[in-house]
């Protein structure tokens, strides 16, 4: 089966200079996609090099297989969450890595696919089921979660996840909507965020937010992101770069404050004369700010924009 898989990799020259690749190196590459990044990495680690690519989404696999076949036995790839990243590689028996990149959010195949739910637009928007699944096989959709969340948990995901205004109105009027008719399709959700008359701020369309906020829900894609994160640190070797590209301020925040955590190591209260919690610090921060796309980039790739680069090396834990 072909797959038209399009996605333009975001920040490629930088994550590849942070990522210090060298011939012979080992990477972990958490979010294949479409291989874009991938290619670059397995160029730049020629000729021995080895890639391990992992991705919840069965068509991104087949798509990224088939770019990088010409690399052999060099790519090895499995349909996971980098969440798991670490049993993933355990799997393969490869006991640690050389460098992970986490490049986060929706590929534009995934934004622009019609039977994904992951976007809504005018067109045949009324045909486009509300799924917004990363992996289309498991988990409950974004339209099953709609008719059996409460509305305690939709006015909080709409306000941790998506910081809309509203939310409470918009979480009483899905209820009262589910009654009368499930919603199954952007465009019935697209009439509920209508007709109850949220708002984005400035900056931003409801629907955008609102759209976000479910998608980061159905795929608990925080909750992936801490455990990737934990996860990457333990199979660094010393010396290795963990490179993260994020695409809104939730993400990012949890990224810096997981990295500043890694190169603090002690959490004992700054009054306490002696440390007893026997932490050390794991990671040294390479980035003070995170790196954003240039005005070429943008101007190329515009789903680029909001895109953000951290990355940090890992040390050798005290003895």
């Amino acid at each position: 089966m072909s797959v038209d898989f399009h996605h333009v990799p975001v920040l490629l020259e930088e994550s590849a200079d942070y990522l210090h690749l060298k011939p012979g190196g080992i990477i972990l590459d958490g979010t294949l996609g479409g291989g874009g990044h991938a290619e670059a990495i397995l160029e730049r680690i020629s000729p021995d090099g080895i890639l391990v690519g992992l991705d919840l989404d069965q068509q991104a696999l087949m798509a990224s297989t088939s770019r990088l076949a010409r690399f052999g036995d060099r790519v090895r790839t499995v349909q996971s969450s980098f969440r798991h990243l670490d049993t993933a590689l355990g799997k393969l028996g490869i006991e640690g890595v050389d460098g992970v990149l986490l490049d986060l959010g929706v590929s534009s195949y995934q934004l622009d696919a019609p039977d994904r739910g992951f976007r809504f637009g005018a067109s045949a928007a009324s045909c486009t089921p509300l799924d917004m699944r990363m992996d289309p096989s498991q988990g409950v959709s974004a339209a099953d979660l709609l008719q059996r969340a409460s509305a305690e948990e939709l006015q909080g995901w709409f306000q941790r996840y998506g910081e809309l205004p509203g939310s409470r109105r918009l979480a009483r009027a899905i209820t009262q909507r589910r009654v009368r008719q499930p919603l199954r399709t952007t465009a019935d959700l697209l009439q509920v965020i209508d007709e109850a008359g949220v708002g984005g701020g400035r900056r931003h369309n409801p629907a955008t937010l609102v759209f976000q906020a479910l998608r980061i829900a159905v795929n608990d894609e925080l909750g992936a992101l801490e455990d990737g994160l934990g996860a990457a640190v333990s199979i660094l070797r010393p010396g290795g770069r963990l490179v993260v590209i994020s695409y809104h301020s939730l993400e990012d925040r949890i990224v810096k404050h997981s990295f500043r955590s890694a190169a603090r190591g002690c959490i004992c209260p700054p009054k306490q004369p002696v440390c007893n919690c026997g932490r050390s610090p794991s990671l040294e921060v390479l980035t003070r700010r995170p790196l954003r796309p240039d005005s070429t980039e943008t101007d190329r790739n515009p789903r680029a924009r909001s895109a953000r680069l951290r990355a940090a090396k890992r040390i050798p834990e005290a003895a």
